[in-house]
């Protein structure tokens, strides 16, 4: 048997996941084949299960409980919301912009002819001007930085203890705020605490040691004392004319 030689495909599929691809290079806002007749038909939806072609909304019945992200479209340009790719791939060194209110990142490149003065930092692949703390403008250009054999690029997601994340929530000890921890974890100790098992300990008049219970006649009470009594009298009383001293 001959030496195994890789594809390219299956070089990209190891490094990446192997829905990335196909969504990099998917054909999108062409009308759907299926649906042609119908109003609103244009295709900007990728199933990452399916990894397959482009679909509109009505083909979404077809995807049920699969993950599912939009594209949209920015100055001529393919985009997807952090909000929904980030739950799947690692974006980090990938430049965000804002648009419509909502933060989105771009899927391929976008080569950029002149670069304007007093620019510091580029896209690595594509030469886009970008700001000082990203290394690439779009999903694709970090993938062509992981194919030149940057070992401290990848796409895989990892929890706090080197797991890799599965699209789930962390543990509720991890996200719950500290403040709440604690209120939680004072309740717990309180709820297992019974004034009922409380017993003090006395001698009675022949000098027998008893014992007491707080629900025992004559035991201690954990109710509240009574206040003390506010005299009414006093407080109606007027202050005496004030006598000046004499000359």
């Amino acid at each position: 048997m001959g030496p195994m030689i890789r594809t390219e495909e299956q070089e990209e599929d190891y490094m990446s996941p192997p829905w990335l691809m196909p969504m990099l290079r998917g054909s999108y806002f062409v009308p759907c084949s299926i649906h042609a007749d119908s109003n609103k038909n244009e295709c900007n939806l990728f199933c990452l299960d399916c990894a397959g072609n482009a679909f509109c909304s009505y083909c979404l019945v077809k995807h049920k409980d699969h993950r599912v992200v939009q594209i949209r479209r920015s100055s001529y340009h393919n985009v997807v919301r952090v909000n929904e790719i980030q739950k799947y791939i690692d974006i980090s060194f990938v430049q965000t912009y804002i648009i419509n209110s909502a933060k989105i990142v771009f899927l391929n490149e976008r080569p950029q002819p002149r670069i304007g003065k007093g620019v510091t930092n580029t896209c690595e692949i594509c030469c886009r001007s970008l700001l000082d703390s990203f290394r690439f403008c779009s999903l694709g250009c970090k993938l062509g930085g992981m194919k030149r054999g940057d070992q401290s690029l990848t796409f895989s997601l990892r929890g706090k203890h080197g797991r890799e994340y599965q699209g789930g929530s962390e543990s509720d000890e991890a996200t719950t705020p500290t403040k709440l921890r604690k209120t939680n974890a004072f309740n717990r100790l309180m709820s297992g605490l019974s004034i009922s098992t409380v017993r003090l300990d006395y001698y009675g008049p022949g000098g027998d040691q008893r014992s007491l219970s707080s629900g025992d006649e004559g035991g201690f009470s954990f109710s509240p004392g009574t206040p003390p009594i506010y005299n009414h009298r006093n407080s109606s009383r007027r202050k005496g004319i004030p006598h000046r001293a004499p000359f």
